[in-house]
């Protein structure tokens, strides 16, 4: 296995005879789709192709090639009873033996990816916000832990994500880039109600999120009515983070039902940039 936050680098530098597998047809129900690949070393992989019996077979058939000291043959796999899985699809495998200038690409690849994560601040770095950050340290985007208080900062100790000690967190939401999400819930209502406000002006947010009850709500509405001018801001709002479907206020569950939430939304706004990007290049052709 590869540690969960292990980066290619190290892998690439440990494991210098690995196998490149990649999926290079997807058709029907699949586990993955072409974007999916792993690295397959003699006794540990790097990433995933999908799991099940499809990533067993996979994997035996690069580390045959890799004892036997032959490239491994293509792999064309449907996914039925036979081999342990109903997904019912056909997956397509290529598999490449690691050299310089491919592990160089593979590098360079998963730099641009790491590069062009969303954004997802979390401001408070308080129980509940502790807790969101480790479970977004989980998947694809790139996590800022944000508060006022060293103390609380530093004794968070979470793998995977960038801390931001900062006096004025509402001017951290100014310079964030497009699509970014924002998560608020630090000690202070006041301090919320003024991060939320700067959020929601970013009409390019791909999620505003801020912890409380109905109280809280109302009284944000009423505020950012009075102090901003712009209460039509508020419909923007997920209010309280996570939903209300589940009564559990523990942390853990909080920043699960959020972290849902969060990628969610960041997932469906990055769908929909790209949709419009592709649009405008087609106009643009068409022209």
């Amino acid at each position: 296995m590869a540690a969960k936050h292990e980066d290619i680098r190290d892998f690439l530098r440990r494991e210098p005879d690995c196998v490149l597998v990649e999926v290079t047809g997807a058709a029907g129900s699949t586990p993955r789709d072409t974007d999916a690949w792993m690295l397959v070393a003699a006794d540990c992989i790097f990433a995933t192709v999908g799991g099940g019996q499809l990533e067993y077979m996979a994997i035996d058939h690069a580390r045959r090639a890799i004892r036997q000291s032959r490239p491994a043959e293509a792999m064309n796999v449907p996914l039925g009873p036979e081999i342990g899985q109903c997904c019912g699809g056909r997956v397509g495998l290529s598999f490449t033996d690691m050299n310089t200038e491919l592990a160089m690409f593979l590098i360079a690849r998963s730099d641009r990816e790491m590069a062009s994560r969303p954004h997802v601040y979390v401001f408070g770095a308080g129980h509940v916000g502790d807790a969101l950050a480790m479970a977004l340290s989980l998947v694809p985007v790139r996590t800022v832990l944000v508060d006022t208080r060293e103390e609380e900062l530093s004794a968070s100790d979470v793998a995977g994500i960038e801390t931001c000690l900062t006096a004025m967190p509402e001017a951290l939401v100014r310079d964030a880039p497009a699509g970014s999400s924002f998560v608020i819930l630090t000690h202070d209502h006041a301090l919320d109600f003024l991060i939320a406000a700067e959020a929601l002006r970013r009409d390019d947010a791909a999620y505003v999120g801020m912890i409380g009850s109905k109280t809280k709500r109302a009284t944000f509405k009423n505020w950012l009515s009075r102090e901003v001018g712009r209460p039509e801001l508020f419909d923007r709002l997920f209010c309280p983070i996570g939903g209300t479907a589940v009564k559990d206020k523990r942390p853990a569950v909080i920043a699960a039902l959020a972290a849902a939430e969060i990628m969610t939304a960041a997932l469906n706004h990055d769908a929909g940039k790209m949709g419009i990007e592709r649009s405008t290049r087609v106009s643009a052709g068409a022209r």
